[in-house]
């Protein structure tokens, strides 16, 4: 094929592509524009005109949970205040609540609790918001969740608590040290093994993780 022909081809590949993503383009909610805007202005035009507070993109994400993905506080807050769904999710199993844990985005989490999160949902892995929060070393995160009283011994689809996923998955440094003391403080079952029957006091000792290894043993870990 020659390159004459390579270039015909690909400006008629382009051209009928336009239209479909012109097409998205202009089908795209003004909700969830402004809420990734951070257009609070907007926003409160656009409700007041009765615009759907719930309405999903094509991610299956709310207005509120495209404000949640940017941290845009301002807006979570005003949506949420507005009645928007804190616990609804996109077609991953992501919800403002789970993703705020998850992320770290500890104001909006803190919103999402006040106004009706649901505890007990769990994300596309099986695990509540406090599992990915411990994995990532959102130490207030995780003592906020503790404090709401999220299952401190969730297991989730890969047999893994927080405690474990902080120790297998996180770097044994300061804030993991402190999220593994937040959760045995807590509760924490310090001899809860993964599916391999391997414990968190024996992950701890095969990542060098020495402080953490001792923390377990102090909590009576095996």
């Amino acid at each position: 094929m020659t390159r004459s022909i390579v270039a015909a081809v690909f400006a008629a590949l382009v051209l009928a592509c336009t239209p479909i993503f012109s097409g998205a383009v202009m089908k795209a909610n003004p909700l969830h524009s402004a809420a990734g805007n951070d257009d609070v202005a907007a926003i409160k035009q656009l409700l007041s005109d009765g615009a759907e507070i719930d309405a999903r993109d094509s991610s299956g994400a709310t207005a509120l949970l495209v404000a949640t993905r940017a941290n845009k506080v301002r807006v979570a807050q005003m949506l949420i205040a507005a009645g928007a769904d804190v616990n609804a999710k996109d077609n991953i199993s992501d919800s403002a609540y789970l993703y705020a844990g998850a992320r770290g985005h500890l104001e909006i989490l803190k919103l999402t609790l006040a106004h009706g999160a649901d505890l007990k949902s769990t994300n596309r892995y099986g695990g509540t918001a406090l599992i990915p929060a411990a994995e990532r070393g959102h130490v207030q995160t995780v003592k906020t969740l503790i404090e709401a009283g999220v299952d401190i011994d969730h297991v989730n689809n890969l047999g893994w608590t927080a405690l474990l996923e902080a120790i297998i998955l996180g770097s044994g440094g300061q804030q993991h040290q402190q999220i593994v003391d937040a959760l045995l403080k807590a509760g924490a079952n310090p001899n809860l093994a993964d599916r391999e029957g391997v414990t968190p006091l024996a992950h701890a000792r095969s990542h060098g993780y020495r402080e953490i290894e001792n923390m377990l043993r102090a909590a009576g870990g095996r």
